[in-house]
């Protein structure tokens, strides 16, 4: 057995358990030493039952002596209690909530530890422990004091495989197995002042006597501190190489000329921000350069970041080069193709686009005009990434919503021109120090204002009870000349419920609150032509209420539209809410936001008041990452968030900013040979444990 080990290999595994370590992204022994407990238990406060206290957490040794389980049925999920006896006669009741699964496993005579906060049972007198953490004892485990008598970790279940499984697992594999070789460079390491590799491991599964608990759960360590620094180092030293790999490719060297400029002045409909021209800046300059341009554009929604991807695309057509617009929805894409054809074809520029459902002839008819050079622009789905899409010299890719698409499809539309340029655009803002790491091999560009005259949109929440308040509200708004949107939640990641409530609603409101105005209805269901219909006599105003699932979250731009209704705000995330908000406040007239809520939880009352009280989308976002955490708020791993194993964004953000200084130093000053070992280590490790494209 050796860290390249496949786990099913591993005595006590097999395929069955392998099958659910492969699950959790655990393949190897080196994956499974690398598997963070999620938290410590101090047990080593082991006391026979007679001198268990009231009120403390303490630990016991005992025989199960009597055990039941309440109810009428064993599918009642009722209550199952068990006394327990230690050899001095005295006695400990326990008592399980949904307890059947214990009723097969604490039978009398089973010998087990048990630890937990002891109470006292007000009906018997006796000591009491509720829901205690339980180990059974047989054997050559009775002796083991692996799980008791010690601090120990505390491991999330993978299938079946408990916390007390995986102890014994890792337990083995520390005793048995060589360790990883400690690949941080020695002055790193003395630098910063960190412990060994091999010992850092060994103390994340079995901290020694007397190690700090509340550090220990803080994850603050020196064993931890060294584990997280390590992910972070290594993750930083990749990033900067493979930015540095990217500058270093020759690309294309765009003139900035008069001929740019006059065109550029001609399509913009307004003056720029300060931000947008400094962000416009920051990408001339880059497409000056002759190196591919990596960078990521980013700012609030309404901030105007597509005006600025325009400027940059009249730089490309102006220097005989095509522009490819990849956006994640079809709706979006044909708002972006509207958009730009607006800007563009007074220009004299062709604007095409390419999707999905479009018919047979049509899709061949656009493929052959891009190919040609026919088509200056062409505006797509993940229909733009497939083979047979073929430009006639692409110069610069313009991605929205970076986040919705990975890093393969990003360079998938990369590989179809001569190192083209590439833009990718994000309206979910998040602070700089992370985008520097999320989107690592991109130059950041971030759009922090709004246009001059755009007022602040007020956001009320109201409960579902009180729905009519909102009605008479959305009617008073009709009549001033405005439109809104009524919006439901997708639920479970399948739009089927929501557009079942939003067909309700649209029948309810079309004919009972609102019988007099003309109300639409978009969701994903709907064919291309429905959708394009509905959107279209919206736009025109012609539709004055739009009841929508969330297909209109991003892109969808209608000045007129002045109140948002979102239905179930409760099931949303910060980030999704404050997209839709930004659908309205487009123009100069006030506009409002309106979230009707069931019953509330902590963390959706949380989520609401941050909402009430704030329109800045960087403190959204980050509140929204504190509450989701950053892996579901980025979702996958495809979308470029990094696969870390033990450090953790939010919590570790001063490590993060120590180790990319120290990387940035090490890569600045580090030998020769330090730095050979360096990138051999990251070429060996890069691609499977941060799932990211390989360096060079």
């Amino acid at each position: 057995m050796d860290l390249s080990t496949p786990l099913q290999f591993v005595k006590g595994i097999g395929p069955a358990r392998a099958q659910m370590l492969g699950a959790k992204g655990l393949e190897t022994v080196a994956d499974l030493l690398y598997y963070a407990p999620f938290r410590y238990e101090d047990r080593s406060n082991v006391k026979p039952i007679r001198e268990l206290a009231p009120g403390e957490k303490a630990a016991t040794v005992a025989r199960v002596a009597t055990a039941k389980l309440a109810g009428f049925r064993r599918a009642a999920l009722g209550l199952f209690e068990a006394v327990f006896e230690d050899e001095s006669g005295n006695t400990l009741l326990t008592r399980f909530f949904h307890g059947e699964r214990y009723a097969e496993r604490l039978v009398p005579g089973v010998r087990a530890a048990l630890f937990g906060k002891i109470e006292l049972d007000r009906a018997s007198g006796r000591r009491l422990i509720v829901q205690p953490e339980v180990e059974i004892l047989s054997g050559e485990e009775e002796d083991n004091t692996l799980h008791l008598g010690r601090i120990v970790a505390v491991y999330e279940a993978a299938g079946k495989i408990s916390t007390r499984v995986f102890r014994g697992l890792l337990d083995r594999i520390l005793r048995e197995v060589a360790l990883p070789e400690d690949a941080l460079p020695k002055s790193v390491k003395e630098r910063v002042g960190l412990p060994d590799l091999a010992s850092a491991i060994r103390e994340l599964h079995q901290p020694a006597a007397g190690t700090d608990l509340r550090l220990l759960n803080e994850f603050r360590t020196p064993a931890q501190t060294r584990l997280i620094f390590d992910e972070f180092f290594w993750l930083e030293c990749g990033l900067a190489l493979k930015k540095n790999k990217a500058r270093a490719a020759a690309g294309i060297s765009f003139a900035v000329t008069e001929s740019a400029r006059t065109q550029i002045k001609k399509m913009l409909p307004f003056r720029p921000t300060a931000a947008q021209r400094r962000a416009m800046q920051e990408i001339a300059d880059d497409m000056k350069r002759a190196h591919p341009m990596h960078r990521l554009l980013q700012g609030d929604v309404g901030s105007g970041k597509t005006i600025v991807a325009a400027q940059a695309a009249v730089i490309a057509i102006e220097n005989g080069f095509q522009v490819a617009v990849l956006a994640p929805t079809e709706i979006l894409a044909v708002q972006h193709r509207a958009y730009f054809e607006r800007l563009l074809q007074k220009l004299g520029y062709q604007v095409a686009a390419l999707t999905g459902s479009a018919g047979a002839r049509e899709k061949q008819y656009v493929k052959n005009s891009v190919a040609e050079g026919l088509v200056q622009m062409v505006v797509g789905t993940h229909a733009l990434l497939q083979e047979d899409v073929a430009f006639h010299n692409l110069g610069l890719a313009i991605i929205d919503e970076q986040h919705r698409f990975g890093v393969r499809q990003r360079l998938e539309l990369f590989r179809k021109g001569a190192q083209p340029d590439v833009i990718v655009m994000t309206a979910t803002p998040i602070p700089r120090t992370l985008a520097l790491t999320l989107y690592g091999d991109l130059d950041v560009s971030t759009i922090d204002e709004l246009p001059p005259g755009r007022k602040p949109i007020v956001t009320r929440h109201v409960p579902d009870t009180d729905v009519e308040r909102v009605y008479s509200f959305v009617a008073q708004e009709i009549r001033a000349g405005r439109q809104a949107y009524v919006v439901y939640p997708v639920v479970e990641e399948t739009e089927t419920a929501a557009v079942k409530a939003a067909e309700k609603m649209y029948k309810h409101l079309s004919t009972k609150v609102f019988p007099g105005v003309r109300v639409g209805l978009l969701h994903g269901k709907l064919n291309t032509e429905e959708r394009t219909a509905a959107m279209r006599e919206f736009v025109a105003g012609s539709t004055k209420i739009l009841v929508a699932t969330t297909v209109i979250e991003v892109g969808v731009d209608v000045p007129n539209a002045s109140v948002m209704v979102i239905e179930q705000a409760e099931r949303f995330g910060l980030a999704q809410i404050h997209q839709l908000r930004g659908r309205v406040g487009r123009s100069s007239q006030q506009s409002y936001c309106v979230l009707v809520t069931g019953k509330l939880n902590d963390i959706a009352r949380e989520r609401i008041r941050t909402l009430v009280s704030s329109n800045d989308g960087f403190h959204i976002a980050e509140m929204d990452m504190r509450l989701r955490g950053p892996g579901e708020f980025f979702g996958t791993r495809q979308s470029g968030i990094p696969g870390l194993r033990l450090a953790d964004l939010l919590r570790d953000a001063d490590l993060l900013e120590l180790a990319r200084g120290e990387a940035k130093h090490f890569l600045e000053s580090g030998t020769q040979s330090e730095l050979r070992d360096a990138v051999r280590y990251i070429q060996e490790h890069w691609q499977r444990k941060y799932g990211l494209v390989q360096v060079g």
